[in-house]
């Protein structure tokens, strides 16, 4: 290039695709691409497309979106499009939304869920993270209002592809690019989104009645994939998982689910780095099972060239179920890319409790299949298990003290990894004694604590 500045940036990017080219030589590749991606500003609204977010995850007081994404925006609301053109979020912009920080969800199964702050300390020290998923649907929370009832959220979550209607088509001289985008994004009716989380919901196998809390890392935003069915025990306390007798699929459903999930999820993979597999007690399918299903979806859905960092992957086990794993499946786990997430569900090491709740294992047990995990947290470095114990105000009298002898006493001292997670047995009915009684576990656990609260996909 010779001595002379290039012309002015703006004079670059309007002229002909020859002076695109010169510009691309002209100025750093990120300066160049940024000015590509320029918001479309107008008296009505701001478009950015194809918006880069962050692209990892991680724990911030303030909203941090990862992914790349469109927003338009107005002087009353914002929404935030995927690469497929489908609504991902919705906010408020008016003195009657709650909290300038806090904003709507969409869900893969088409799910509105409110986030928000509630206090921020108070909500991180609880859950592990800072916005409180609200949900419209049943849950154990012991958090958070009644975002729902709210007039503004309601009519945000009911009207928003009415208000979306409007506001694009009172908008002129649109760049052909993001004019393309706003069509496709019409083209995603409520109806539209309804018949792709059906086709999900065929495709798994059923509703994700249940993620593991250790999902909360991605946000939630995985690609579920169903290598099992039903649990192991029918545990009579328990109202999220389903009648069906426990068995594995074969390699070549599992390889015909994810042909189909990579055609559902279409232009948007590049915004996933997390697997779920599926249903309640994949741990039992074997490592041989596991690990293919790993491998063949990390292929397939391109995990490797993700625009989010950090491959995860999450499952559900059982005492049982990890007790007969054997070390050859974490030897093989240790060697994939990325962290893996195994959650256990314990619920008690007292035989009364278990008795009560309906749990067909021993105590002994549970103990032996908390010493294992440990074991395998201490060895190795990209696999956590976690662990599920219930919470309620009408439990045996030695249900906590048990609990407190494993995540205490059998400690020697406070430890990163090996989260326990407490989940309240109630729906819907948040308690101050609960509360109260989670955060006395929290102080004197020497394990990573947390309330588990049930989100489904």
């Amino acid at each position: 290039m010779n001595d002379q500045q290039p012309e002015s940036v703006a004079a670059l990017i309007a002229g002909p695709c020859s002076k695109i080219a010169e510009a691309a030589t002209a100025f750093p590749i990120t300066t160049f691409n940024t000015l590509m991606n320029a918001p479309f500003v107008d008296k009505i609204c701001r478009i950015t497309h194809e918006k880069q977010g962050s692209s990892s995850y991680s724990k911030q007081s303030f909203p941090l979106h990862c992914g790349i994404y469109t927003e338009i925006a107005s002087t009353d609301y914002v929404f935030h499009f995927n690469l497929s053109g489908e609504i991902i979020r919705a906010q408020g912009k008016g003195k009657n939304w709650w909290h300038p920080h806090e904003w709507l969800k969409r869900t893969r199964g088409d799910d509105w869920v409110y986030y928000s702050t509630g206090g921020y300390t108070g909500v991180f020290e609880a859950i592990g993270e800072y916005y409180l998923p609200n949900f419209a649907y049943p849950s154990n929370s012991l958090l958070g209002g009644h975002p729902f009832a709210e007039k503004e959220i309601k009519n945000l979550e009911i009207s928003w592809y009415q208000t979306l209607t409007k506001l694009v088509g009172s908008i002129n001289n649109l760049p052909d690019p993001i004019r393309r985008f706003c069509a496709d994004t019409l083209t995603n009716t409520p109806a539209c989104l309804a018949e792709k989380a059906r086709r999900l919901r065929e495709i798994v196998g059923g509703r994700i009645s249940v993620l593991p809390p250790d999902a909360r890392h991605v946000e939630y935003n995985l690609i579920p994939l169903t290598i099992a069915t039903g649990c192991l025990h029918k545990c009579r306390f328990c109202k999220v998982k389903n009648s069906t007798p426990f068995g594995t699929k074969t390699s070549d459903e599992i390889v015909e689910q994810i042909c189909r999930l990579k055609d559902l999820y279409a232009d948007d993979l590049v915004n996933y780095n997390a697997l779920f597999l599926g249903e309640h007690d994949a741990l039992q399918a074997g490592a041989d099972l596991i690990c293919f299903s790993i491998q063949e979806a990390y292929k397939k859905f391109g995990f490797a060239d993700s625009y989010i960092k950090a491959h995860k992957t999450f499952l559900f086990g059982s005492a049982t179920s990890l007790l007969s794993t054997s070390e050859h499946l974490f030897k093989d786990l240790e060697k994939l890319p990325g962290m893996f997430y195994i959650n256990i569900g314990l619920e008690s090491a007292d035989q009364d409790t278990l008795a009560k709740l309906g749990k067909p294992i021993s105590a002994e047990l549970v103990r032996e299949a908390f010493l294992r995990m440990q074991e395998i947290n201490n060895r190795y470095g990209n696999i956590e298990i976690t662990a599920n114990f219930i919470m309620d105000g009408d439990l045996p009298a030695n249900h906590y003290p048990a609990i407190m002898e494993l995540i205490r006493e059998r400690q020697v001292h406070t430890k990163p990894k090996g989260s326990i997670y407490f989940s309240p047995l109630t729906f819907n009915q948040p308690s101050r004694t609960r509360l109260f009684e989670f955060n006395r576990l929290k102080i004197l656990s020497r394990l990573p604590t947390f309330l588990y609260i049930i989100q489904r996909l």
